[in-house]
């Protein structure tokens, strides 16, 4: 029991080693939710290419510079993405590691992000639209003002569910040598030579906010459909 109580203290409270989960805690946030931002807004401008173009034919450009977008961003592993913006695109400028972190992530979610908006919006019944015709609405109004808020409701679950995924992907931030939670574990693993203590606190912390947001992702489930009734 004392050798358990002593590898605690070497791995959190001498050197206050414990910081080291702490700052990286709050870089994996950081990149997470300004990472979720863009995937957003990035998601739903290209959802609205896709199935402008898939309703009327139009955007053919864009749609098919979308068309690639998705293709490669869904078809490569994110830790390659990230390797890459930061070893090539930025290889030769100094730039901040959570920013780029923060632009690899937020580019991957958003091609994921898009595909969720578009597959709401392709469920949204055709009537909807003939019924903004008739209100006089154009294609712009009818999306904006009918079709988008049924969609989003639609599809909030799995919008959330795209946060929680996004969350643990950014676990690899650490091929950038960016200090994350992860990364913190594993300065802590190489100070003290003891991998039990780190690891097992690092998948703990990453189970204990993904039950905390699977719990919020279901409270919002069960208010839309309440809503619904």
């Amino acid at each position: 029991m004392s050798s358990i109580a002593d590898s605690f203290y070497r791995n959190f409270i001498e050197e206050d080693r414990w910081k080291y989960l702490w700052r990286g805690l709050g870089v994996t946030l950081t990149v997470t939710i300004f990472a979720v931002l863009i995937g957003v807004v990035l998601g739903f401008l290209i959802a609205i290419v896709r199935s402008t173009h898939d309703k009327t034919g139009r955007l053919r450009f864009l749609n098919f510079l979308c068309n690639i977008y998705i293709t490669v961003i869904r078809g490569t592993p994110v830790v390659i993405q990230l390797m890459i913006i930061y070893f090539v695109v930025f290889g030769s400028v100094s730039i901040n590691k959570v920013l780029v972190a923060i632009i690899a992530f937020g580019m991957n979610s958003g091609a994921y992000v898009a595909e969720i908006v578009r597959s709401g919006i392709m469920a949204v019944d055709n009537g909807q639209f003939e019924a903004g015709r008739s209100l006089g609405f154009n294609y712009s109004q009818t999306m904006k003002l009918i079709i988008l808020p049924q969609a989003i409701k639609n599809i909030l679950p799995a919008l959330a569910n795209e946060f929680i995924v996004l969350l643990k992907e950014t676990s690899v931030a650490g091929y950038i040598a960016l200090e994350d939670l992860t990364k913190g574990g594993d300065i802590i693993r190489s100070r003290t030579f003891d991998a039990f203590f780190p690891l097992i606190a690092v998948a703990l912390i990453y189970l204990v906010l993904v039950m905390l947001l699977t719990k919020l992702v279901s409270y919002f489930e069960r208010r839309l459909r309440n809503s619904d009734h």
